[in-house]
């Protein structure tokens, strides 16, 4: 396993030692001593998630607040998405800043994004699974999230907004600056 640490602090993309033949590859997804060895830190996962979407989801930016803040670990299973973390670390030197980067079943990498971040993706393919592991138990009421086309931020989604999918309440999420924060 390589860890590259993005250009946000603590937030890291891992990529994996793939062994492959002609009857196909294997690899090891998730390893708790070598994943802590790689980013510096321990981090414990207490939950799994799944998700299915088709081109043109866009889900996020999400984050949950105060002791029920989340580290996630996220991959692709099949298809390809453009996966976003925003730091909203306060005391960061990257604070506001973000970082995108393409998961996909082929090229098998995964994001590592640390408490206090925000996250989201947008499906690139015409499906996708995304599998995310978390360090914390998921409590609806610390949910946070903040609209996808903040205009401080500045994300580029790749695709025309006429083209993405996303919920009512995706939405309706506040601008950063209307943010409590």
């Amino acid at each position: 396993m390589k860890a590259i640490e993005t250009a946000l602090q603590g937030c890291f993309i891992i990529e994996p030692k793939i062994i492959g033949d002609s009857r196909g590859y294997f690899f090891e997804s998730f390893n708790e001593s070598k994943f802590a060895e790689a980013i510096k830190q321990e981090v414990h996962f207490v939950q799994d998630n799944q998700s299915f979407s088709s081109y043109g989801v866009l889900r996020g930016l999400h984050a949950q607040a105060g002791e029920y803040a989340q580290a996630k670990l996220v991959r692709v299973l099949q298809g390809e998405v453009l996966d976003v973390a925003v730091d909203l670390r306060k005391d960061s030197p990257t604070y506001l800043q973000h970082v995108s980067v393409v998961l996909s079943a082929e090229n098998k990498k995964q994001l590592f994004v640390p408490r206090g971040f925000l996250h989201g993706f947008l499906v690139l393919s015409q499906t996708a699974e995304f599998f995310y592991k978390c360090d914390n138990f998921y409590n609806k009421d610390a949910e946070i999230g903040v609209k996808f086309d903040d205009p401080t931020l500045a994300i580029d989604w790749k695709i025309a907004l006429d083209e993405m999918i996303i919920s009512e309440k995706d939405q309706s999420l506040p601008y950063l600056n209307q943010l409590d924060r």
